[in-house]
């Protein structure tokens, strides 16, 4: 069994969280000294230059990876269709980070619904184009069924595994098996509320079993609006290797 992967969303570390982290030339390598994985999130919002990506991975030990996630000019602005060039441009920046590249994230809008012929394009163009691990977060409810379901796994695509979940399937990975991707965002409030003890607990059981049946297991804090993802990972990796 594969021991879990715990990271957040960002590696921006607070006055008051840098003194649990080792010494390092940026708030990266400080992260990396706990941290196994990271998930970029600014990609969603911005390009970075290919000199970027590569710089970030120079900062990292040789087994740290990275996710990062697909612009929202491809999913939230095409959502999905006519977006080859722009999918092309992300690759070959991303393509930056070399081996250390763990997870594609593709994190659709939650007005998007399942349109077989459309997904099935998009798809296509993309396993065309990039072999490597990926997700996607549906958020919409017609995405959870064996018909969408089929279709990733078809193409070696997982379906995120959501906190909080828009539908109960959305709480369950599905898709392509070999990866467990947990996105946490806060509940009941998105971004910005913490876990407790007692969610913690419930989170390492399902990762522990996840892990017995996945080859890759991913677990992202994304409350991160009040500076809860950090303490939540830690507090969780506490758990796991407990």
């Amino acid at each position: 069994m594969t021991a879990p992967l715990i990271g957040v969303a960002g590696w921006a570390l607070s006055r008051d969280l840098q003194p649990q982290f080792a010494p390092g030339d940026s708030h990266l390598a400080r992260y990396a000294s706990r941290f196994d994985v990271v998930e970029i999130n600014s990609s969603f919002y911005r390009p970075h230059r290919r000199a970027t990506y590569q710089r970030w991975a120079a900062t990292v030990p040789d087994e740290f990876r990275f996710a990062a996630k697909l612009p929202r000019t491809i999913t939230h602005e095409r959502r999905l269709v006519a977006a080859t060039a722009l999918l092309d441009a992300f690759l070959q920046e991303v393509g930056g980070l070399g081996e250390k590249l763990g997870v594609l994230l593709i994190q659709l809008p939650p007005t998007l619904a399942f349109d077989a012929p459309h997904v099935s394009t998009f798809l296509q163009a993309f396993r065309a184009r990039h072999f490597g691990t990926a997700c996607v977060e549906p958020r919409h409810a017609s995405w959870f069924t064996a018909a969408a379901g089929d279709m990733l796994a078809n193409h070696h695509i997982a379906r995120v595994a959501a906190d909080p979940a828009v539908v109960p399937a959305a709480s369950e990975p599905g898709g392509d098996p070999s990866l467990c991707y947990l996105r946490l965002h806060g509940s009941p409030r998105m971004y910005y509320s913490a876990y407790d003890d007692a969610q913690l607990d419930t989170i390492a059981s399902q990762l522990d079993d996840a892990a017995r049946h996945a080859a890759n297991t991913w677990c992202i804090f994304d409350n991160t609006a009040d500076g809860h993802a950090i303490p939540n990972a830690l507090a969780l990796r506490r758990r796991l290797r407990g």
